[in-house]
């Protein structure tokens, strides 16, 4: 194999620092040194908090051909994995730090739940329920926060009825799970709220042990019963869908309604359509244009491999960021335009490969209830104070908004 590296990538001694944070002035495109890396090449050296310099891949293809690649290794405890934040000692792997086949084996036994037959089953129930909070909102104090009135709480139930969770205790799940994802907490913080969750879903299978009910953590208490699944693991894994299941969807609810007030037009088109393939395209191109989860996938070479023109050796790491791949033109003419029309269902909003978002079904349900939904029913809707003013998710690792005051 001839080596090709790019010669004009940047050296290790010379790699920028690896961009995560969104410029102010621009609040909905991806951090803007991502377009200088780009310009760079497919292949570029960044570097990381620790110092070390993995690869980033700036285009959508050559990330999707690494995703779906087994000599790429989601282990973060693999030699030159690039961690994103600081570790203590080996880590226990949850779901998308597996490689297969135990990724492939654990994920068997919950994919059911998520698959599209069922998933599309609970339209319904979506429907009543976020019809519900939007009476409760035109009832209510206007303005109102749209994060609290109705883009938290409606992925926070869906998610409890699924797995099986008490609603009661969504602020005790959602004050850790954000302690989790914020950049600013220390690694002992998000141990710690890492553990109390992980204690909080043990408890629960205990109880689904000796009162099973029709929901995921008593499926996953019964494999634990027979002995196909440790406890322990499953904790985790419940944990896994609880944050997966709300934290996503709620940003992309909120972030997704200020973007298409800023584009009144967008906004109008898929608040009078008829046609429910709009409303689908429009949450496919909200998806890829916001690309809310912005650390990039991130992998280590088992061997050598030739990928984007160079060489990635064994044991050196990859970013794959989404958010530079779905703005890549190869893969989307005029990339930075928002158009609801648009054909985007190649997006990498949910990764790609094996390890792609096992919950994307029900996210995209209760996008396309909510965007087909809210504007329709509150027409005249609009932001109750100034965009500068709107506290956007710079210090998460899931971007969104903190807040969003509306009124009509």
């Amino acid at each position: 194999m001839t080596d090709t590296t790019h010669t004009h990538a940047p050296t290790a001694e010379h790699a920028p620092d690896f961009p995560m944070k969104r410029a102010q002035g621009c609040p909905f495109d991806p951090p803007p040194a991502l377009r200088a890396l780009r310009e760079q090449g497919p292949l570029v050296k960044v570097r990381l908090f620790d110092g070390s310099t993995p690869w980033l891949l700036t285009r959508h293809a050559d990330q999707k051909s690494v995703l779906a690649d087994s000599r790429f290794s989601a282990d973060i405890n693999q030699p030159g994995y690039p961690k994103q934040a600081p570790v203590k000692g080996r880590v226990r792997l949850s779901l998308p730090g597996m490689d297969d086949p135990e990724h492939a084996q654990l994920r068997r036994m919950i994919s059911g739940a998520f698959s599209l037959k069922r998933v599309e089953a609970m339209r319904p129930a979506v429907q009543q329920l976020v019809d519900g909070f939007i009476d409760d909102m035109l009832a209510g104090p206007n303005p109102v926060d749209l994060v609290e009135a109705l883009a938290l709480p409606v992925p926070s139930l869906v998610i409890c009825e699924l797995l099986g969770v008490p609603y009661e205790d969504h602020d005790f799940f959602q004050v850790n799970s954000k302690t989790m994802i914020l950049k600013s907490s220390t690694l002992d913080e998000r141990q710690a709220a890492h553990q109390s969750l992980i204690e909080y879903l043990n408890g629960l299978l205990g109880k689904k042990l000796d009162t099973p009910e029709d929901d995921l953590l008593s499926a996953l208490a019964e494999r634990v019963g027979n002995g196909e699944l440790p406890r322990q693991e499953a904790a985790e894994l419940g944990v896994l869908l609880l944050l997966g299941g709300h934290e996503t969807t709620s940003n992309m609810i909120a972030l997704g309604t200020l973007l298409l007030l800023q584009h009144p037009d967008q906004l109008e088109r898929l608040r009078t359509t008829e046609d429910p393939k709009l409303i689908v395209s429009a949450v496919e191109e909200l998806l890829r244009y916001l690309t809310i989860t912005h650390t990039g996938r991130r992998r280590v070479a088992l061997e050598d491999v030739e990928i984007a023109g160079g060489i990635i050796r064994a044991g050196e790491g990859v970013i794959a960021p989404s958010d530079a791949a779905n703005r890549d033109p190869e893969a989307f003419p005029d990339p930075d335009r928002l158009d609801i029309e648009r054909s985007a269902r190649h997006h990498q909003a949910f990764g790609a490969g094996t390890h792609h978002c096992l919950g994307q079904p029900l996210a995209r349900l209760e996008l396309q209830v909510v965007y087909g939904t809210l504007y329709r029913r509150i027409p005249t809707l609009r932001l109750a104070t100034d965009l500068e003013k709107v506290p956007f998710k710079h210090d998460g690792f899931i971007y969104g908004v903190h807040e969003l005051p509306v009124t009509w």
